[in-house]
């Protein structure tokens, strides 16, 4: 799978506003007080554990935008297998400067990766089945691009970005539209061609109302693999399904071998732990 990397637009703005949030108005003043202007430095972001690695763009856009004269050199890719000890990239140019980006570099980094590695974890550990780990809306506020790019990163693939770009019909959306096929019907006439209409079920028994309203994908929601495995084979050849709910390193395999076509989670991006790095600099 070719991982396109997020627009550059959308990069520069989450770092400008990172750096902006970490400088306040004085920016460094450390470096600035103990560190003479013209000095050199080159440093080497390092993996101190096993993961895959996201984020790189952030990470070379944080220390560009701290002096233009700072160069990083990556010696991974996005996506890439790290263990520890690898350097992950170099960064050579004014010292007051690189240190002035290391912190919003390495959150982004740490953050991103730990996000891709969580998600590759579940991938690894059902890819003897046809199941797709997918995210969710549950991601932090502001990054939700960067995080879905770090799904991606991990082997991972998006579900929907937003409220606006397919429709979902939850339980609550079923409870005010008066039942399942209420809803469908409502989302079926509004919905334009290009536009998915999802629908989630808590029963074996809302799946049959949904798939007799012609539902083409189903949420199978908190479910178990007994249950799973039974919805699966009402929906063979009528419509994907999708199970969510309580999916961890320890439930994945057993949701995944039911025979679901996607299993989404929000753990991988909003209880991900952060992959660690760090920078070690040597004065020139």
């Amino acid at each position: 799978m070719t991982l396109t990397p997020l627009p550059d637009m959308l990069v520069t703005k989450l770092v400008s506003d990172a750096l902006a949030e970490d400088w306040g108005r004085m920016g460094d003043v450390t470096s600035q007080a103990v560190i003479p202007s013209g000095a050199q430095a080159e440093a080497v972001i390092r993996a101190r554990e096993a993961g895959v690695v996201a984020g790189l763009d952030f990470a070379a856009h944080a220390f560009a935008a701290s002096d233009r004269n700072l160069v990083m050199t990556r010696h991974f890719e996005d996506g890439a297998r790290i263990a520890p000890g690898d350097d992950i990239a170099t960064i050579a140019g004014p010292a007051q400067a690189l240190l002035a980006g290391e912190r919003v570099a390495l959150n982004f980094l740490g953050h991103l990766s730990g996000v891709a590695s969580q998600t590759a974890k579940l991938v690894d550990l059902i890819a003897h089945t046809q199941a797709q780990i997918c995210d969710t809306r549950k991601t932090t506020p502001g990054l939700r691009a960067a995080e879905k790019f770090a799904v991606r990163a991990g082997g991972g693939a998006n579900h929907r970005f937003g409220l606006d770009d397919a429709i979902l019909i939850k339980d609550n959306h079923i409870a005010v539209a008066g039942g399942v096929t209420q809803a469908l019907r409502a989302a079926q006439q509004a919905a334009g061609h290009m536009l998915s209409i999802e629908i989630e079920v808590d029963t074996l028994e809302q799946l049959d109302e949904a798939l007799a309203a012609n539902a083409k994908i189903v949420l199978l929601d908190n479910m178990s693999p007994e249950t799973l495995a039974e919805a699966v084979a009402r929906a063979a050849g009528k419509a994907f399904t999708e199970a969510s709910g309580r999916v961890s390193a320890e439930t994945v395999v057993a949701i995944a071998e039911s025979g679901v076509d996607y299993i989404s989670v929000g753990g991988i991006t909003h209880s991900a732990p952060v992959l660690d790095f760090g920078l070690d600099i040597d004065i020139r």
